[in-house]
Formats: C-alpha cells, structure tokens, sequence
C-alpha cells in the first residue's frame, strides 16, 4: 500500500513512518521541505484548499495525518494547522479515491474547552462525516511518550530535578501511551481488510497515574532518589502560562496549562480492544537499559541552564556592587596599585562595570562557544594580575580568587558543550 503520512518529519509522524516501512508499505513523506527522493512538499499553513492537494494525492492509497502544533507561531494557527488544511486534504482524498485516512487527534479534543482542542475535534467531525472518505478513523491519543519525544524529554528533565514544583498539588490524572503501541494501531487499522466503518479511538496506556506519579515513576526508572516535592499555587501557574505564551517553543502555555488541569485520561478497554492487546503502561516506558542513557540526557537537560544562571548572576551582581554598592573611593584605591589614577581610574571602574554587566546579559541571550573563551580569558588574565599585584587577597578568608577556579570550570563545561561556535 502506498501511504502518504503527513507531518512525517514530527515525533509521532517519524515514528509512524519508520513502522509502516518496517510493514513493507511504501511511505511517501509529506515534510515541509522535501529533502529525500519521494517526499511530498506540504505547507498545513498555506495548503488550505482542495486544490492544492489533489496532485499530492494522485497514486496514494492511504493518508495518515500526524500533523500539528502545540503553540501557534504567525500564520502556523491552530485553525489552519488542525481544520482548515486537514479538512482540505479530508476532501481532496473523497475526490481522488484514497481509500483510508486516519487522523491523529488529541484526548480531550471533543470538549472544545481550548482553541487546541476546537481546532483538532473540527476537523475529526469532518473525517467521520459524510464528507469524509468513506473509510476512515480518528485516533485520539492521550500524552505520547517515546525516548525522543519533545514532551517526554521535558518531562524526564523535570523529573531529574531533585525538587519537583507540582502544580495545584500535582494531582491532575493523566494516563501516558508509549509511541509504539500508537504506531501498531495505526498499522492494524491500515492493514484491516475490507470496509471499516468510520471510528473514533481514544489511545491511552494501561496505567492511570497522578502527575505527581508519573515525574516519581521517570525518576525511579532512571535510577535517581527520591526528590523533594512543592505545591505551586493554581494563581502562579496562570501567570507563568501567561508568560509562556510570549516566549517561542516554551511548553507551558495558557492552553497547556487548562489542558493539565483537566487530566489526559479515559477508559483503556475500547484501545486494547482495537490494538489486540493489552497497551504498555507508564511504570515500563523507561527500560532498564535505557535507565542511565535517560538520566544523563534529562540531567543534561537543565545542568546547563542552571549553570548558565548561576554565572549570569555573578556577573551581573560583580557590575552593580561595583558600579552602586562598594565605596567608590576603595575601588579607586584599589586600583592605584595597577598605575591607574584620576580619569584613567574611573574609566578603568566604570568600563569593567560595563563589561561585567555585558558578560551577564549575553551569558543569559546569546551563549556560545566564542562567549565562553572570551570569558574565561578575561578571567585567567585578571586573577593573575591581582595574585601579582594584589597578593593579600590569596590569603583572605573568603577566598575572593579562589573562587575563579569553579567559575573557570563552569566556563569549561559550558564550552565543551557547545556544539557549535
């Protein structure tokens, strides 16, 4: 069979690529950018009527649509993304004779409470419409988990965090599907003989756990103690969602946040019933082999951005001490043992004052490689010159210069991270 999947450069839509390839289907990838011999360019933001996809369907036997977003980006809007384009190709499939489309949905999509679940259940009304092929299934999965999935590895990372900030309490029910029971799904609807009557299937795992559960299920998976727990109020979680929804690719938005708050879970019956068996459940999705690989990219996760704060923070804090807090008439004093006097001096003070306060806003926007070098070489040539020039800060008790060396190796961490200049 020849299958056009949509959004097959996504998590979900690789995942259905590479198991219907492994049925012996020819898959024919429907990408943005079509980079590989067959695939299929598609916009979901500019293909919105039936014409443009009618040539992209000719020869195409089944379409399964994994397309979407979680955050909408300019012309990339859920009603574009989820209705129109979808409900679009739904049409152009009817009029092409494609026999079967299955639609990735989202669980919940049927109660509209937010534009993402609105935009989603529009087009599944449309699929199992009369409008509609006359073969065709929705499948609404709850949270997907697979080692590569955006959500799962946020979730891993805040999981590996030893204090787990739980919002209203961390009770919100959810009940997590692993990515190879949605793909087997697909693939025994696609290769069911015969007419199927148009359905709707909510894809959920075998165990119902709390949020709270679900980051201490990750964490003991991934080999790591157990972790403190705070309750953060319902009223601060608005505000950081509001947040949120201005800053491009963050994961908790105002919708995120209302469709955390009603739980992700249903009845597991009608899925297992359709998969043939019995799905896989959340306390299995991180193996035993895959425990210390997990831990490592999870801790990576946030390792990185802490110490990136932490430097931030001394730097900025090393400006305004030195600029408004400390006596300016020590730091000029200071600063006449290196020959520097009068305006010299002053521009000396200030110039660093800048400086510092430069280092702290980059290390926070523009991080690299080059910042890192820079910082570190300023740091190794000035705790030389104040060993030399200033000796007595060696021996004072709170170690002013000794406290370099960890600042240096923090610059060494991040800059062997960096993957690119």
């Amino acid at each position: 069979m020849k299958v056009l999947v949509c959004g097959a450069s996504g998590f979900i839509g690789s995942a259905i690529c590479r198991r219907l390839s492994d049925e012996e289907h020819e898959v024919v990838r429907g990408v943005r950018r079509a980079e590989r011999v067959g695939d299929v360019a598609i916009d979901y933001a500019t293909d919105v009527t039936v014409e443009a996809w009618l040539d992209k369907l000719r020869g195409i036997d089944a379409v399964v649509n994994a397309a979407g977003i979680i955050v909408e980006r300019g012309p990339q809007t859920f009603a574009r993304m989820h209705a129109e384009a979808p409900i679009a190709l739904f049409t152009a499939c009817r009029l092409q004779g494609v026999r079967h489309v299955v639609q990735i949905s989202a669980l919940g999509a049927q109660s509209r409470e937010t534009p993402y679940f609105a935009s989603k259940c529009r087009a599944d009304e449309f699929l199992l419409s009369d409008e509609g092929p006359a073969k065709a299934h929705v499948i609404r999965p709850a949270l997907v988990y697979g080692s590569q999935g955006t959500s799962a590895r946020f979730f891993r990372a805040l999981a590996s965090v030893p204090v787990h900030f739980l919002p209203g309490g961390g009770e919100q029910v959810l009940r997590p599907v692993h990515i190879d029971d949605l793909c087997d799904l697909v693939a025994k609807l696609l290769n069911s003989s015969g007419t199927v009557s148009s359905s709707c299937i909510e894809a959920v795992g075998a165990t119902e756990v709390t949020y709270r559960e679900m980051l201490k299920i990750y964490r003991e998976s991934m080999g790591l103690p157990a972790a403190f727990s705070v309750r953060v109020a319902p009223a601060v979680m608005r505000i950081s969602a509001a947040c949120g929804a201005k800053v491009p690719g963050a994961m908790l938005t105002p919708d995120t946040w209302r469709m955390l708050q009603r739980g992700n879970t249903a009845a597991p019956g009608p899925f297992a019933t359709a998969l043939g068996r019995t799905p896989r459940g959340i306390e299995t999705f991180i193996g035993a082999g895959e425990a210390r690989s997990s831990r490592i990219e999870a801790l990576a996760g946030w390792h990185a951005l802490l110490l990136r704060i932490a430097l931030a923070i001394v730097w900025i804090g090393t400006a305004f001490v030195s600029a408004v807090a400390y006596p300016q008439a020590a730091s000029l004093e200071r600063l006449s043992r290196f020959g520097l006097h009068g305006f010299a001096a002053h521009v000396a003070l200030y110039g660093a004052c800048a400086l510092d306060l430069a280092f702290g806003m980059a290390t926070l926007i523009k991080p690299g490689r080059v910042l890192w070098l820079v910082q570190a070489t300023l740091i190794a040539a000035y705790t030389l010159l104040i060993a030399v020039v200033l000796p007595e800060f060696l021996i004072e008790p709170f170690a002013p210069i000794l406290k370099n060396v960890p600042i240096l190796a923090i610059l060494f961490i991040l800059f062997s991270q960096e993957t690119r200049a």
